[in-house]
């Protein structure tokens, strides 16, 4: 007859699970293993933490993952919160395992390094760096467990890479980019064109709407004002018309009923 089991571990689907009262509140969690003295050992160890928390105000082991799962609740309402997915993950491959304790530029080099390897970028790096320091600092300033404590004592600092390896900008000449415009399809033009012409986002323009326009009064000035929910900083956008932009939004009359970009809804 095997021996008898901690109380407060079950199976689950091969896995250990953790449903426990624990310094007077419930714990249900997953071990993470289907080993019954690995899944004991991580009860042992996490009851150890809530009572050093508790007890003595020593914040438990949070893992990098953890910290993920915290941000995206947190986040949810980011406005690039898909690219930051996208982001996290290529990071928690390699940097999930370590606690919040254990990352910074040393641990973090190596995720560097392999992304160097693969012949990424400098500046796309950046991004999930980026992503990195903003969890840090989170856990270390505004995310507070039960006992009071927040998740980290403090944050490492994490140095963003210089943008030495970036392509220099080129200039197109007239002619340049009236071939490269001569390449698109109509209505694909007629965005690109108003995109140099206006300095707007793909997304102000893929969503550019008829009733956003106006027209100043006693002018012959024409204007879009993009709602905040389209634009990047979360403000309305006034966006003022030239000749070569006005003539593109001219050219896209009648063409669909709702939106300035789009293709006719009946073709």
């Amino acid at each position: 007859m095997g021996r008898k089991k901690m109380a407060g571990l079950f199976k689950k689907k091969n896995v250990y699970h953790i449903d426990k009262y624990i310094g007077g509140k419930r714990v249900c969690k997953s071990t993470g293993t289907d080993n019954l003295v690995e899944a004991e050992k991580f009860l042992i160890r996490l009851m150890e933490e809530v009572r050093n928390a508790g007890v003595y105000g020593i914040r438990p082991k949070r893992t990098f993952s953890e910290a993920v799962a915290k941000y995206l609740i947190y986040k949810q309402d980011k406005r690039s919160i898909d690219s930051d997915i996208s982001r996290l993950n290529i990071l928690l491959p390699m940097l999930g395992k370590y606690t919040l304790e254990e990352l910074h530029m040393g641990t973090l080099q190596l995720w560097v390094d392999k992304r160097k390897t693969g012949g990424v970028k400098n500046n796309t790096i950046n991004h999930g760096l980026k992503v990195v320091r903003q969890i840090l600092n989170l856990a270390a300033t505004k995310w507070i467990d039960e006992y009071g404590l927040t998740w980290l004592l403090s944050a490492s600092k994490v140095k963003l890479l210089p943008l030495n390896d970036k392509a220099q900008p080129t200039v197109l000449s007239w002619e340049m980019q009236r071939q490269l415009f001569n390449c698109l399809p109509p209505h694909i033009r007629d965005m690109a064109l108003f995109a140099v012409n206006t300095s707007c986002r793909d997304q102000e323009i893929c969503n550019l709407r008829w009733e956003w326009e106006y027209q100043i009064e006693g002018g012959d000035i024409f204007v879009f004002i993009i709602p905040k929910e389209f634009v990047k900083n979360n403000k309305d956008r006034l966006v003022v018309l030239n000749k070569v932009a006005r003539n593109v939004v001219n050219a896209r009359r009648n063409i669909h009923p709702e939106y300035v970009s789009s293709e006719s809804p009946y073709s």
